[in-house]
């Protein structure tokens, strides 16, 4: 069958679509990215926030007109939305063909044959397993990076967040299965490796009863062709000696840590249920940059929780504009159904929330700015990721930014290179968030 796939929200999300479309290849299937000629659709769906909820249920509705107007046989909802309101699809949208659980995606293709057999399979397997995996993932981000999804699931339970009720339990996938995958990853011209989980830094402890990604990364730091590691997701209150250390030491290493906080109010910490306090978050960041000099570190912060107040918000304020964090996000509160978050008093108006989510943001771009102006004279290794239209200049990127959340570094130059190259630059310029640069 021709088969379209729409991958919606994280990039955990994304190597599980992976996943599938390699599963799907191997048995015989192609694919295409046109919904008129496709004979089925999978949507691998996003329910994290309220827009991402409505973003999923938007592209469902949408695709199933094509059972009217295309070649469309077979509707397929798998991901997060599929594990959370399996029920509600299957009533509400009768076009629906076939649901699959966030635990449940290796079954892809014996959903797709039932619901072409005209059954209307539901397939959710118990959540608290991995999928099983006998085929090679489909690479989609272009051959040079990808995405290796250390564990799956998440033990914290913070009072804001659905992850553990629809991705189950923390599981770490064994080592030797990351490292084969890998090494098949650099088989294929894949040069940087992105760890991510839901929390990469306890990886392991529920198979070898100790924290062990510094382990993990000086093995896969000895797979030839890989160039640079670059880790996210990791929580403040995990971070330990061995994995500072072994960042520091390992050059394929990138100096960049992402380290979502949410808040430094130890008020607001509390009620979200976050295990740190203000005073251990500047400890930890103090260590890290101590540790590492150079280190850019990415953070997360939620405006508008229930119950803050505004000396809450300037007490974050202050805390942003003393901690300069390299680079930084921030997302309005969205209370959840099913959170004890949704059920707090003294809920905030979407209008506060949205003008605090505000001034941390230009805040922010202030920092940022001054930041980037402060790389000029720099010399850097960059990533090219692609060639600018009708101009002898090409886009990539440093060890200080992330694809697809972070900047890029705008290079000037008649040579000619190809994406995923490695190429020596200096920075002679800054805008806003990114960086301009001339070939050594």
């Amino acid at each position: 069958m021709k088969i379209m796939f729409i991958s919606l929200g994280c990039d955990k999300n994304l190597v599980d679509t992976e996943q599938m479309l390699g599963m799907l290849g191997a048995n015989g299937h192609t694919f295409t990215d046109d919904e008129t000629v496709a004979e089925v659709i999978v949507i691998n769906s996003c329910c994290f926030i309220n827009d991402a909820k409505e973003e999923s249920i938007e592209t469902i509705l949408e695709m199933a007109q094509y059972k009217e107007c295309g070649s469309l046989k077979a509707l397929i909802v798998t991901g997060c939305l599929a594990e959370r309101y399996k029920e509600e699809i299957i009533k509400e949208i009768p076009e629906v063909d076939a649901v699959l659980g966030t635990a449940s995606y290796d079954k892809i293709v014996e959903a797709i044959d039932k619901a072409l057999e005209g059954e209307k399979p539901l397939i959710f397997e118990e959540l608290n397993r991995l999928p099983d995996i006998n085929t090679n993932r489909m690479v989609t981000t272009g051959g040079f990076y990808a995405h290796l999804k250390i564990a799956e699931g998440c033990d914290k339970h913070c009072t804001y967040c659905i992850i553990p009720k629809i991705r189950g339990t923390y599981r770490s996938v064994p080592m030797e299965k990351l490292i084969a995958e890998a090494e098949y990853l650099a088989g294929l011209g894949v040069k940087e490796l992105i760890l991510v989980a839901q929390e990469t830094t306890i990886y392991g402890v529920d198979l070898y009863g100790k924290k062990s990604l510094h382990i993990l990364l000086k093995e896969l730091c000895k797979i030839n062709g890989i160039k640079m590691i670059r880790i996210m997701y990791c929580y403040p209150e995990e971070i330990y000696d061995e994995l500072i250390e072994t960042m520091a030491n390992e050059k394929k290493i990138c100096n960049y840590l992402d380290m979502p906080i949410q808040h430094c109010s130890d008020a607001v910490l509390k009620r979200m249920g976050r295990r740190t306090t203000k005073d251990e978050l500047i400890a930890i960041i103090n260590k890290l940059r101590d540790r590492i000099p150079d280190i850019v570190l990415r953070t997360t912060l939620i405006a508008g929780f229930p119950g803050e107040t505004e000396e809450n918000h300037q007490e974050m304020m202050e805390f942003v504009d003393e901690m300069e964090f390299d680079r930084l996000g921030v997302f309005t509160y969205s209370p959840e159904e099913n959170t004890p978050a949704a059920t707090m008093d003294n809920q905030l108006d979407e209008d506060t929330k949205c003008d605090w989510r505000d001034e941390i943001m230009e805040l922010q771009q202030e920092i940022a700015f001054d930041k980037s102006e402060g790389m000029i004279g720099r010399e850097l290794l960059v990533m090219v990721e692609g060639k600018i239209a009708n101009e002898p200049a090409y886009v990539g990127r440093t060890y200080m930014d992330a694809p697809g959340i972070d900047g890029n570094i705008f290079i000037n130059t008649g040579e000619e290179f190809i994406s995923g190259d490695l190429v020596k630059v200096k920075v002679i310029g800054a805008n806003e968030y990114d960086l301009i640069g001339e070939v050594l």
